[in-house]
């Protein structure tokens, strides 16, 4: 399931959304530039390498700082590939700029990049012995679905289902969706234990740990914001349907 659109009007423009995803675009731009062995070294210095937090002789071995704070900052910031950055931008694109709505563009970082820490510590103690970087910034934008789980659940999404070579599209509600999207998490975590854990690949338990970060902490990041003030007939839109004129 892909999902395409979502049904929730935003009343103020998403302007921390957007700085997150440009970042994101404006840094992958720079990654496609380098040379690959260049890259590589990118990735074990600034990605999220889980031996280097466990194994700290072994960082030191290779040259990277052992326990060293920035790479929970900057691994959200990289992709890998263009599917990569194009799943995890579009997904941004539907959900973060309700949630944001919801919480102003401050706390919306303050939020997102806790989701992001969040996840990263979760793989770490899920692979403690991995020497592979995790890149990516779908721990943070988990966490943001994790909060649109538990703010718009009556909201509708539209998703696209490949079958063969054809595309359906169906109406679904977003807490359909999200709690399955969960739960292919955690059963993809689950299945990932059975495997050696240096096999690269997806880092489902850090995206069913940022859910679950998204879904506890959202609450304290409320925001009531100007616009709120302004279009007081805006209030949250729990189940607001009308809008999917729009599709």
């Amino acid at each position: 399931m892909f999902p395409i659109q979502d049904s929730i009007p935003t009343r103020c423009p998403p302007l921390m959304n957007w700085a997150i995803m440009a970042t994101c675009i404006v840094v992958f731009l720079f990654e496609i530039s380098l040379p690959p062995h260049v890259l590589e070294k990118v990735f074990y210095m600034f990605g999220l390498v889980p031996a280097r937090y466990t194994h700290p002789d072994w960082a030191a071995s290779m040259g990277l700082v052992p326990k060293a704070i920035l790479p929970f900052f900057t691994c959200m910031f990289l992709h890998g590939s263009w599917v990569h950055i194009i799943g995890n931008m579009w997904t941004l694109w539907i959900f973060g700029d309700n949630v944001e709505d919801e919480m102003g563009p401050v706390r919306f970082l303050i939020f997102y990049l806790l989701c992001g820490i969040f996840a990263s510590l979760v793989q770490i103690y899920t692979n403690p012995h991995s020497t592979l970087p995790t890149i990516g910034a779908s721990g943070a934008i988990a966490g943001v679905m994790g909060a649109y789980y538990m703010l718009f659940p009556t909201g509708r999404i539209i998703i696209m289902v490949p079958v063969l070579f054809f595309p359906f599209f169906f109406d679904v509600p977003a807490v359909f969706f999200l709690a399955f999207w969960f739960l292919q998490q955690v059963f993809g975590g689950t299945f990932s234990l059975l495997t050696p854990q240096q096999v690269g690949g997806i880092a489902w338990w850090a995206h069913a740990g940022g859910f679950l970060c998204g879904m506890i902490s959202y609450r304290f990041f409320l925001h009531k914001s100007e616009c709120r003030k302004r279009y007081p007939d805006q209030m949250r839109p729990w189940g607001l349907l009308e809008s999917r004129e729009r599709f």
